[in-house]
């Protein structure tokens, strides 16, 4: 009777599991492949799918968007005021019609104009990169707002705290926005060092509260100093003793980072105020518009350079894609060649299918990925995309040195990004990022340089090397493939 009894139980409970996974996968508008990957988890693991559901696989708040959509851009005025008075020099920059194209696709809602004038510097080793960032933050005269996905407490973290310390002693305005996801050990106690110094501390608003809302699969991925209005940075690099080398987990750590100083900087002066405006707990912590943080640059100002570029954020708070589809019509335009870095090489059916038009399109395609992961089970993917991938023709290479975290693409001659954003669902669905998009012959040449450096300490993926791929590994990876769009 009780063996009865539990059978009963159990069909109960498989049955009931059943209609609640169809239901909750297909009310919600997703993704073919995330709606089936999804389903699989929700079907093969009853009741503990429903757990990882609950936690992962939610949608954004409605209170989380109403909170980031209602911010507005109140530095825009200054940013365009300042990129009409710019002064005009003999550039280097792309101002051809297909470049004015991608320009419009990213600006198609005035959100991201093209500025010009920027000098921009890019940065491939931790040290030198940190070295640098922080003595722009050390000659900081009035405001320094910083926003990072990984905000460590290990050695390079309390170095940096200690420095927004006593800038904020010195009565520099000083703001600090993290995810508190990214950023474990970086407790409340560690932070009011900082607060208590007279600076402002938060979490991004979709990572505060994670648990108790339930939803903790959105995170705060972009990467942003802005000094005095005038000076900024973004890239891969978070604040950690990894990102200098310092782990032998990863061995020496390859990112990239770019130091603007132009107009370009006031847009991610306004990327930051959105974030944190929509971040705020208390309404006396609202930024309003103010020319120390919006200040007028003129000739006087900054030595500029004449780098055109475009910054360009999206979020889940967008069912557009913006980010990615922009990225692909730029990478659409090439006519000798892609070539992209990633840590992640996990795209969707729309990025697999312009990586595969591309490459045979005659296009140099070339996509350098790590030897090693630092997320096991996501590395698996990554390698099942990188073997099929190269089936097409596109050249795949390894970065063997140690750890490759930077997210660059050169396209052609002329084209170029660096930012926060990888080659995966997470990026293009889940995560808040930003890129630089640069409209620049020089500039990008540098970026193709740093890649042809790289491939000398990478081996090329051959078809001998997938054939010694052993059948577990062939397995794990097709197993991680069909989970892809969650991970």
């Amino acid at each position: 009777m009780r063996v009865i009894l539990l059978r009963d139980i159990g069909r109960i409970i498989i049955i009931t599991n059943t209609i609640l996974a169809f239901y909750i996968v297909f009310h919600r508008r997703r993704s073919v492949s995330t709606t089936w990957a999804w389903l699989i988890i929700l079907l093969v693991f009853p009741v503990l799918g429903m757990i990882i559901y609950g936690f992962f696989g939610r949608g954004i708040s409605q209170e989380n968007i109403f909170a980031i959509n209602k911010q507005h851009h109140i530095g825009l005025r200054n940013v365009q005021k300042s990129i009409t008075a710019a002064p005009k020099k003999i550039s280097t920059s792309d101002t051809s019609n297909k470049a004015k194209m991608v320009v419009h696709f990213f600006d198609h809602d005035g959100e991201s104009p093209l500025s010009k004038n920027n000098h921009v510097k890019l940065y491939t080793d931790g040290e030198i990169m940190f070295h640098d960032m922080m003595r722009d933050i050390k000659k900081a005269k009035q405001s320094v707002n910083v926003e990072f996905y990984t905000f460590y407490n290990d050695e390079i973290g309390n170095d940096f705290l200690d420095l927004l310390i006593k800038k904020a002693q010195e009565g520099v305005s000083v703001r600090l926005l993290y995810d508190a996801w990214g950023s474990m050990g970086a407790t409340k106690a560690w932070f009011d060092q900082l607060r208590k110094a007279g600076g402002v501390v938060l979490p991004f608003i979709t990572s505060r509260n994670m648990i108790t809302r339930y939803r903790i699969n959105y995170h705060l991925h972009r990467k942003i100093v802005v000094v005095d209005g005038k000076t900024s940075w973004t890239g891969g690099f978070n604040i950690g003793d990894q990102y200098l080398s310092r782990k032998k987990k990863f061995g020496y750590w390859r990112d990239s980072q770019v130091r603007i100083v132009g107009s370009a900087s006031l847009l991610l002066q306004e990327r930051f105020v959105m974030d944190w405006n929509a971040s705020i707990q208390k309404e006396n912590q609202v930024i309003t518009f103010n020319t120390i943080l919006f200040p007028n640059l003129d000739e006087n100002d900054i030595h500029r350079g004449d780098v055109a570029t475009q910054i360009v954020s999206d979020g889940p708070d967008s069912y557009n894609a913006n980010m990615r589809n922009g990225i692909m019509r730029l990478m659409s335009l090439a006519k000798k060649r892609v070539w992209i870095q990633t840590p992640y090489l996990i795209p969707d059916d729309a990025m697999f299918a312009t990586l595969q038009t591309i490459a045979r399109s005659g296009v140099d395609l070339r996509i350098m990925i790590p030897c090693k992961p630092d997320h096991p089970f996501i590395y698996r993917t990554t390698q099942w995309y990188a073997n099929e991938l190269s089936r097409y023709g596109i050249k795949i290479y390894i970065y063997n040195k140690g750890f490759i975290h930077a997210k660059t693409i050169v396209v052609d001659d002329t084209f170029s990004t660096v930012g926060s954003m990888n080659q995966d669902y997470r990026s293009y669905d889940l995560n808040f990022e930003d890129v630089a998009v640069f409209y620049d012959k020089n500039f990008t040449l540098e970026v193709a340089k740093s890649f042809e450096d790289d491939m000398k300490v990478s081996s090329l993926l051959t078809p001998e090397d997938i054939a010694k791929q052993g059948r577990w590994l062939k397995i794990l990876q097709s197993f991680s493939r069909m989970l892809s769009p969650i991970l």
